[in-house]
């Protein structure tokens, strides 16, 4: 079976996971052979552009029903996608019909990839990405084994100091971003299980639910940490018109008062997470994206 990895994962994986992504994508196509015929199931296309850290495919089962097959590789933290979504229960993110984790493979519902949430007018895709959150942030079970908003931004926060040395022209946004994230760890809300990586376009179109949301790396923080990374979607858009400041303090106060949070404590953590991936960008060479989300995290 000739299996053609997206360009998006293959460029995704050259630039983050030069200790392995190579080896994987190898193996892939033997993967994906062995996933079809445990499962029964027929393959019909790769998605693309796809995911940044998996393959997916659409797959019809034995008696027809369409689904999604997703291959991931074990630092994609496949685990964890399966132990959210078992827990969402199909309540705002795509339902699990079956998984191997420890290989890397969820079976998903499928819903409509050709229509996310980003097809809508601005103002209507920001409410229904912040209703889809409001029902994804549960409490965490007993005992869990998610990362943490701390321990991943601490991780985060080692790798911007390391990339402010190396380019000094981020330092004073990573200093702003780092003293934000220490004055926010102080004193946490409570916590709550969230996506993780959640935007407009991970927000598709299904037919038990209007929207439901895919992709999820899953966390356990507070909600404000979840939000901060819907603030800067079409952040192109932002960066072009004269308002794109004032837009963006009109976009902290209005999903902060839609979902009753902080406005302060959602100024922070986007401020954090747009620095990061803003300094992120530049270290792997992708400057204009790198630039987009440092002039939009000056805004803050």
């Amino acid at each position: 079976m000739a299996i053609e990895p997206p360009q998006r994962l293959v460029r995704t994986l050259g630039e983050t996971r030069r200790d392995g992504g190579a080896e994987w994508l190898e193996k892939l196509p033997e993967l994906v052979r062995q996933t079809v015929d445990a499962r029964g199931v027929t393959v019909e296309r790769v998605q693309a552009p796809g995911g940044r850290s998996s393959l997916v495919l659409l797959v019809r089962g034995a008696d027809g029903t369409p689904a999604v097959l997703k291959l991931a590789p074990p630092w994609a933290r496949p685990e964890s996608e399966r132990a959210a979504l078992d827990q969402w229960g199909g309540l705002g993110a795509v339902r699990l019909l079956d998984a191997d984790a420890e290989r890397g493979v969820l079976l998903l519902e499928r819903l409509h990839p050709e229509m996310s949430v980003r097809s809508l007018p601005e103002a209507k895709a920001l409410l229904e990405a912040a209703g889809t959150l409001r029902r994804l942030w549960v409490e965490p079970p007993a005992g869990h084994s998610y990362e943490t908003v701390a321990a991943r931004t601490g991780r985060q926060a080692e790798a911007m100091r390391a990339g402010a040395k190396a380019d000094p022209e981020t330092a004073p946004l990573v200093e702003a971003a780092l003293a934000a994230r220490e004055e926010l760890l102080a004193a946490p809300p409570e916590e709550r299980l969230l996506h993780g990586t959640l935007r407009q376009s991970k927000i598709l179109a299904g037919e038990r639910m209007p929207w439901l949301a895919v992709g999820p790396d899953p966390v356990v923080g507070e909600c404000a940490f979840d939000l901060a990374r819907l603030v800067r979607d079409r952040v192109e858009d932002l960066i072009a018109t004269s308002s794109g400041p004032s837009t963006t303090r009109r976009r902290v106060k209005r999903l902060a008062e839609s979902l009753d949070l902080d406005q302060n404590r959602l100024r922070g953590w986007t401020l954090f997470r747009a620095v990061e991936s803003g300094v992120r960008a530049r270290r792997v060479g992708r400057t204009q994206d790198g630039e987009l989300l440092l002039e939009f995290a000056s805004w803050l």
